[in-house]
């Protein structure tokens, strides 16, 4: 797509924590360009980002924590890395807060939710329009359960958000997981997806099962079951910014940075 191949850190997540700069090398040695922060390995983000410098390495992306209390740390770390997108792998802590509720991970996005998440990233958005930062939402598969008529969590903050304020990171291991089509967002929302996530998973032991039915494994990139041929032709029409290459655990039949290389390895390919 003539942009630089990306992964996001938590690929190597495990290894980055016991060797940060090493790790981080590692990653440039194979020969990515661009990395999505997702933590600073127990570093403080100026030094993690001085890592990043000395290992040649750009960050465009973080995903962050936002307490809605005091949101100016989230966006003073995101310059710290040099990052234009502060990202939220997902807003289930800050909207429980707002609704006076524990969300689970395992349950799905609810109408309520999703109506209180609308809020929250509009707000996120706007405060960091303010500090120069450009907010984006990521999914996992939770947003995809039907809520009645065909409805979906995922598809009410789409529509309720301020295109101004909130982008989104597609990830599209997990959306193809849970049984949609990234390319029909890419058409219905070109301009509002300058971020994606590059993932693939293990074939569905039933591969009708509706979203959260099954436990998502993750595969190397190109050995699972995402043809990501047609994903990035919408991708790039649309408007991407970045990809990321991210594989979800268990790391079980290779080593994290064994699959970071065999994640390049396939982009680079198909590209």
């Amino acid at each position: 797509m003539g942009k630089p191949v990306g992964i996001q850190l938590w690929t190597v997540n495990d290894t980055l924590k016991h060797d940060p700069a090493g790790t981080l090398n590692q990653l440039a040695k194979i020969g990515f360009k661009e990395v999505e922060a997702a933590g600073f390995a127990g570093l403080e983000p100026k030094r993690f980002r001085h890592l990043l410098d000395a290992a040649g390495l750009r960050c465009p992306s973080a995903h962050l924590q936002f307490d809605m209390d005091n949101l100016g740390k989230a966006f003073d770390e995101a310059h710290a890395l040099g990052a234009t997108y502060a990202a939220a792998s997902s807003l289930i802590e800050p909207v429980g807060k707002a609704m006076k509720t524990k969300l689970e991970w395992k349950s799905a996005m609810s109408r309520e939710e999703a109506k209180r998440t609308v809020d929250i990233a509009n707000r996120i958005g706007a405060a960091a329009k303010r500090a120069g930062l450009q907010f984006a939402l990521h999914n996992h598969d939770r947003e995809f359960v039907d809520l009645g008529n065909g409805e979906v969590g995922y598809d009410i903050v789409w529509r309720e958000t301020d295109p101004a304020l909130v982008q989104f990171e597609i990830d599209c291991g997990w959306m193809v997981f849970a049984g949609r089509d990234p390319v029909d967002y890419f058409k219905k929302y070109p301009g509002r997806i300058p971020l994606i996530h590059v993932k693939d998973f293990q074939p569905k032991k039933n591969k009708d099962a509706k979203p959260m039915a099954e436990e998502m494994l993750g595969s190397e990139l190109g050995r699972g079951t995402v043809d990501y041929k047609p994903i990035f032709a919408a991708a790039k029409a649309a408007g991407l910014k970045h990809y990321f290459a991210e594989q979800e655990g268990p790391f079980s039949r290779m080593s994290q940075l064994a699959a970071a290389q065999v994640a390049y390895d396939y982009l680079h390919s198909i590209n």
